[in-house]
């Protein structure tokens, strides 16, 4: 039986986060290519609207503006980093940002699309999460877990300073189980480069 709950404390990882946001962007290492990839199957495309949930400092909002989609809402925990995503996008109309736990937030509007981006592990009761983000995707929107690395990679990235505000990442059977009461999961990818489910919602 899969287990989805454990102790991770939200204030830690908002703490955790927050100490690194002077430093994220620096230590961003983008390959293009993945990116590319992980939003080919998340289907962002021009006039969609995407909910960006645990956005950082928005690290994929240029991209999504590349594609020309509607709107952007990116909501994250950490106050600093969500400082420094308005600093750098305030001139873009099209995005919004917010700092809120995405569990307990209320949003006026359902988007097309919602995308977590190398930030699932960091979510202490996964199916939770997936019950709250239900309510905030349009019917036939789509929802995509998407990591730019393997899950041993991540696991191993995540064994240091982030281990106590970080989940083992499950695989994609789990995590396509754990979205099926909801979605129609058509995208499920664990290999050596990149992790990715995507679902459509029921």
């Amino acid at each position: 039986m899969l287990s989805t709950t454990n102790n991770i404390n939200k204030e830690d990882v908002k703490l955790f986060f927050n100490r690194l946001a002077d430093s994220w962007d620096l230590q961003q290492i983008r390959e293009e290519e993945k990116i590319e990839k992980i939003l080919d199957y998340a289907q962002i495309k021009e006039g969609v609207t995407v909910l960006d949930v645990a956005c950082g400092t928005g690290v994929l909002i240029p991209d999504y503006l590349k594609r020309n989609v509607k709107r952007v809402t990116g909501v994250d925990i950490s106050e600093e980093m969500i400082k420094r995503a308005k600093s750098k996008f305030q001139h873009e109309k099209e995005v919004e940002f917010y700092c809120a736990d995405i569990e307990t937030i209320s949003l006026l509007e359902v988007y097309d699309t919602c995308m977590i981006y190398n930030a699932f592990p960091h979510f202490g009761n996964p199916n939770n999460l997936i019950k709250t983000l239900v309510q905030k995707i349009k019917p036939m929107g789509r929802l995509t877990i998407a990591h730019s690395m393997s899950r041993e990679q991540l696991d191993k990235h995540h064994s240091g300073s982030a281990k106590k505000v970080s989940n083992g990442l499950i695989s994609e059977e789990e995590l396509a189980e754990l979205l099926s009461p909801y979605f129609k999961v058509d995208v499920k990818i664990s290999n050596e480069e990149m992790y990715i489910v995507s679902a459509v919602k029921k």
